[in-house]
């Protein structure tokens, strides 16, 4: 049974789509899924799968969290070993942020997109990630999960390193 690490977009943000995290695992353990852990109130969920393939469990449990509590939430998944990937692949160290794409950025979108107007922020692409450097931090950038959603017509959340990291040693280790 594959092991996942799911990432809600946009919960508990700003006062706005409250979703008590006992609540949430509680629901992941009615979906049938076990092992369940949460990460910090904002939507991390490191779990075992039941049967099925990603996309069905993702639309499974996108489907559970609206009837339960009343609103869409997009939801990203990653395996262990494709989180273990995008950590190797961070060109920006401890201060990266990571946007989790959808879909695979096509290489014409990423390469249309001017960076000056960002500077100094930078961001690279690799696969379904996108690293972010913003030394001002992520609050206040234009390399947001909106920019990159619209430019690769793919859904999107980001996580900061530290959550990244220790998101991936939480799905290595079973509880």
């Amino acid at each position: 049974m594959p092991t996942y690490i799911a990432l809600l977009r946009g919960i508990n943000v700003g006062g706005n789509r409250k979703i008590p995290m006992s609540d949430l695992r509680a629901l992941f353990d009615e979906l049938g899924h076990t092992d369940v852990r949460t990460y910090i109130q904002s939507g991390n969920v490191v779990f075992t799968a039941k049967a099925g393939p990603p996309a069905r469990v993702r639309a499974a449990i996108e489907k559970a969290i609206a009837g339960a509590f009343g609103f869409e939430v997009t939801i990203l998944l990653r395996t262990p070993a494709e989180l273990a990937t995008a950590v190797e692949h961070n060109p920006f160290g401890a201060a990266a942020y990571v946007t989790f794409l959808e879909t695979a950025a096509d290489a014409k979108k990423v390469e249309a997109i001017d960076p000056a107007p960002f500077a100094p922020d930078e961001f690279a692409v690799h696969g379904r990630e996108v690293f972010l450097h913003c030394p001002n931090g992520y609050g206040t950038t234009k390399l947001n999960n909106g920019l990159f959603e619209r430019r690769f017509a793919a859904r999107a959340t980001t996580r900061n390193w530290k959550t990244v990291t220790t998101l991936l040693e939480l799905a290595r280790t079973k509880t």
